[in-house]
């Protein structure tokens, strides 16, 4: 860049005498700026639009996984494949358990993830990686989950951790139980019968919601974190996260946990966080995410939190996921490289978050967590 600026000076000089001095500037610090390598920041320059001087990608990338970044999936796609035209990106919700294990195999370039590979499953073999390599394992997408509900008249409800385990347990039937009218004064509850829908297949957004459960309600919640729903709990399962809502919708009574993406025209609950009921929101999701702790142990591009579920500020919603795109750290293949890493880049700008923000209604990750994200992309090779 250094030397760039340098030729720019001498060509003004040469051309000061000409009127053309203004014009070789602007050009030759064009050429300058071209040169120079992508940056992850808060700038939307990072996803520039003008097809003319992308790069030239070209390819089709292949990945799948967590259902709840479908929307945000949808917008990083979107605006990726308007910059790169030669570029086409697949992206099968397939759930996060599915993801995981089509990535290990093979099946899948990337990965997206509610619940990120163990330390030991990290440090293992990957199909389509170079031995040895190690994983990039990133949170790109911040999310409340919802508890959501079908009662015809009834828009929220307020409900304590313990109830919550307790209807999805079985313990609780009907929707005039004493435990949802003691924290529902004056809201009329009808005697329907409570259906609890939760998901069929291995679920990141399970492993969340119940790691909630289990952190905050275990005297009524004995079966853990887990994302494979308990086989001995009644309840209807219903497949991925859309599966989820139109189970919700169909049903007078039936009450499930899905992305707040998906929530929309469905009564939600506002969980209790200390003394307050708070409502899911972006900024809640944000504020639980920014008091919690990054797990030890793992490598330097492997990032992943350990949430604090216990938060008493009504300023958090604890009930939140963080879902994560995983690849290798070294590909086999050159072109899939770029093509991941670019692609990560981008859903980590300040172009690519917001776009999420805007479709799914998650939370930007913050300027301290892009620059570490950032740092971990970079290491894709």
């Amino acid at each position: 860049m250094r030397e760039c600026l340098a030729q720019a000076m001498r060509m003004i000089t040469k051309l000061s005498r000409s009127g053309m001095a203004v014009l070789a500037l602007g050009v030759i610090l064009s050429g300058c700026a071209a040169n120079e390598a992508p940056v992850v920041s808060d700038s939307p320059v990072a996803t520039n639009t003008n097809t003319n001087t992308a790069p030239a990608l070209q390819g089709t990338l292949v990945g799948g996984g967590a259902s709840s970044q479908t929307a945000a999936q949808e917008a990083w796609r979107a605006g990726f494949q308007t910059t790169y035209s030669a570029v086409t990106v697949d992206y099968d919700p397939t759930g996060s358990g599915t993801g995981r294990s089509s990535f290990s195999s093979g099946g899948f370039a990337f990965a997206g993830t509610d619940d990120a590979f163990s330390v030991e499953e990290a440090a293992g073999a990957f199909a389509g990686c170079s031995a040895g390599t190690g994983l990039v394992e990133i949170p790109v997408y911040i999310s409340p989950i919802a508890v959501a509900f079908n009662l015809p008249d009834v828009p929220t409800l307020n409900l304590d951790p313990a109830t919550i385990a307790k209807i999805f347990a079985g313990k609780i039937k009907s929707w005039d139980d004493k435990a949802i009218a003691a924290a529902n004064p004056g809201v009329k509850l009808p005697n329907t019968a409570i259906t609890a829908v939760h998901r069929s297949d291995k679920s990141g957004t399970t492993g969340n919601f119940t790691d909630y459960l289990a952190e905050t309600a275990s005297a009524e919640w004995t079966w853990g974190a887990v994302e494979q729903w308990p086989e001995k709990l009644a309840g209807e399962a219903a497949d991925k996260t859309q599966g989820v809502r139109e189970a919700i919708t169909s049903a007078a009574g039936a009450i499930g946990y899905l992305d707040a993406s998906q929530a929309a025209d469905l009564g939600t609950v506002a969980i209790k966080v200390g003394s307050d009921y708070v409502q899911h929101s972006a900024e809640g999701a944000a504020a639980a995410v920014a008091a919690s702790k990054l797990e030890t142990g793992r490598a330097a591009t492997d990032i992943v939190f350990d949430l604090d579920r216990k938060q008493t500020t009504s300023k958090a919603y604890p009930l939140v996921l963080v879902s994560y795109l995983v690849a290798c750290g070294q590909y086999q293949d050159a072109n899939t490289a770029e093509l991941v890493r670019t692609y990560f880049e981008h859903a980590v700008s300040t172009a690519g978050q917001q776009a999420a923000a805007n479709q799914a209604g998650s939370a930007p990750l913050n300027s301290e967590l892009t620059s570490l994200v950032s740092d971990a992309i970079s290491k894709i090779k």
